[in-house]
């Protein structure tokens, strides 16, 4: 092969890689992946039967759990946590609250929340959400929660996600608690969330 035909492919090549990298820069061929948003729109109930929104996340940081009453040790275990997370924060307790949303909308109607969050061991300022299937569909989805029915009769269990999610007061995501975090590292990522300010992006 003649030097010049050697010549017009190594041109073609190096045209070849700028073309593909602008396409990449703008978009337009192998975007760069990035994690999908945690949190969105929802339209539920709360353990008063008062209609509520997204809206309820704002202004308070929020730990944000989905789970079902009849849930046998991961929701109360988290619960109880969160419950002393609330009191290791002290006087900061008065920004935080914990939200409660059922992933069994079938059983956990708001009266059966009202009785199930009034534990005392429970966080003092927890909301409990729920819906339709359809809401809680829509709210699941929103954080990526996986949950499925599990079993028949009235018995039947909620195999679902167990981990929660810290929410700043503009509503957005700030961190993940995983499940069988102590009531001392979560009140910590807490606090050091609140010491970012309210547009935090990190525990």
């Amino acid at each position: 092969m003649s030097r010049t035909v050697w010549a017009l492919l190594a041109i073609l090549a190096v045209a070849f890689a700028a073309i593909t990298g602008l396409a990449v820069r703008h978009g337009l061929l192998g975007a760069p992946t990035q994690a999908a948003a945690i949190g969105g729109p929802f339209q539920l109930v709360d353990q008063t039967g008062r209609k509520v929104d997204a809206g309820v996340l704002k202004r308070k940081w929020s730990a944000v759990f989905f789970g079902f009453t009849y849930c046998p040790e991961a929701c109360p275990t988290t619960l109880l946590a969160l419950g002393q997370t609330e009191k290791l924060l002290g006087p900061k307790a008065d920004d935080f609250q914990t939200v409660f949303i059922s992933v069994d909308p079938q059983r956990d109607t708001p009266k059966v929340l009202a009785n199930y969050l009034s534990n005392s061991a429970f966080p003092r300022r927890t909301l409990g959400l729920t819906g339709t299937p359809q809401q809680v569909a829509q709210a699941a989805g929103a954080y990526h929660v996986f949950y499925q029915k599990a079993g028949d009769g009235a018995d039947y269990q909620i195999n679902h996600s167990t981990i929660t999610y810290l929410m700043s007061p503009t509503g957005d995501f700030v961190c993940v608690i995983p499940y069988g975090d102590t009531p001392q590292a979560m009140a910590a990522k807490v606090a050091a969330a609140m010491s970012h300010g309210p547009h935090a992006q990190s525990c």
